[in-house]
């Protein structure tokens, strides 16, 4: 096994492309080619995880957080991240990381909280923008089915719960090949109209390396013709965030009690108790200042989020119960979620999930 087994199948799982822009995700340190027998799986990639790796003799990490976020002007033993990138190259440990790729998807970092509380009719909080990528293609009818075959096993035409999704329709294609062309129809030197279909389906953006590689292969042109467009539309699987409905609607006092036994929370931050039912809940790992308007436009009744300040509570505005559950609280069960994502795809190899508390955070 190399590391590129492993991180190509989590890529299938979370691209890459769909991560946020501030994001580092991916191959951080190492090389996609090295063999590897054991990966590590933890929340945080600090130097005792990484000593933790050297003990267990795990080649690769598999991490939530990267350790580098932005560009290193140097990397010395005086920082922290510089002691774990230099702990890792000198004992020829690998680090990856899955972060907001993860974050984006409907079944990664807010799933297990919204298993607990028993969300139902779950969405996206924050649908991503710019994910999905429109193919027009131009086939001779006699190639047709066969590229169109070979479009949707390349993963096109999906749309939410349907799969082979196109539209298609009929014309004319005309063309002039000169004396060096080799046309599959038509005659040399001489313009020629010949009965052709115009192909229309969809993709994720991360697939269209995948998609063109299909639509080459199977096209019988020398050049197939083609247009690739961004599209507005939106995946309801992809984005931060979740939000669903509590079977029945409990008192606000209740709710914290059940949020703070689930997350195993030393304190939970909250703005005022109104009197109100909870019912429907959004949910957003890690750092969620931000979605507090989404919040509110949707009618929620109770945000679970972290890092709020002093002022976000002001902006909830009492029009929904605001918990700051902690950072590493709010992101617990992601190292769990990685790993039996791993381990049922590679179920006869070692994944080792880190016994390290990698919390920075004590509460007093």
């Amino acid at each position: 096994m190399i590391v590129s087994d492993i991180t190509d199948a989590i890529e299938q799982w979370c691209p890459l492309e769909f991560a946020e822009d501030f994001d580092n995700v991916g191959l951080i340190v190492g090389d996609k080619k090295n063999n590897i027998s054991k990966v590590l799986i933890s929340h945080d990639c600090i130097e005792s995880v990484v000593e933790e790796a050297i003990k267990l003799k795990c080649e690769l990490i598999i991490c939530f957080h990267p350790i580098i976020y932005s560009g290193l002007k140097k990397i010395n033993t005086n920082t922290y991240v510089g002691k774990t990138v230099i702990k890792a190259l000198k004992n020829d440990i690998n680090i990856y990381a899955i972060h907001t790729s993860l974050d984006n998807n409907i079944n990664g970092v807010n799933k297990s909280l919204a298993d607990k509380l028993g969300l139902k009719n779950r969405k996206v909080l924050i649908p991503k923008k710019n994910t999905i990528l429109k193919l027009n293609t131009y086939v001779p009818n006699s190639h047709l089915t066969v590229v169109e075959k070979s479009l949707y096993e390349a993963g096109a035409g999906n749309i939410g719960n349907y799969s082979e999704c196109s539209f298609i329709s009929t014309g004319k294609g005309g063309f002039r090949p000169n004396k060096k062309s080799n046309p599959f129809k038509g005659t040399l030197g001489k313009r020629n109209l010949e009965d052709e279909s115009k192909l229309q389906v969809v993709f994720a953006k991360n697939l269209k390396r995948k998609v063109l590689r299909s639509l080459y292969k199977t096209h019988p042109f020398e050049t197939p013709a083609y247009e690739i467009f961004n599209i507005e539309n939106i995946d309801s699987c992809v984005g931060l965030g979740c939000v669903g409905n509590l079977e029945n609607p409990i008192d606000e006092i209740e709710f914290l009690k059940l949020t703070k036994k689930i997350l195993n929370s030393a304190v939970i931050r909250h703005n005022k108790i109104t009197g109100r039912k909870i019912k429907k809940v959004a949910i957003l790992g890690g750092s969620g200042s931000f979605a507090i308007g989404e919040v509110i436009n949707k009618k929620i009744d109770a945000y679970i989020t972290a890092d709020l300040k002093y002022h976000d509570f002001f902006k909830a505005d009492n029009k929904f119960l605001i918990l700051d559950v902690g950072h590493y609280e709010s992101e617990q069960f992601t190292k769990k979620i990685i790993e039996n994502f791993l381990k049922e795809k590679f179920p006869n190899f070692a994944f080792i999930s880190s016994k390290i508390d990698t919390n920075p955070v004590e509460y007093f």
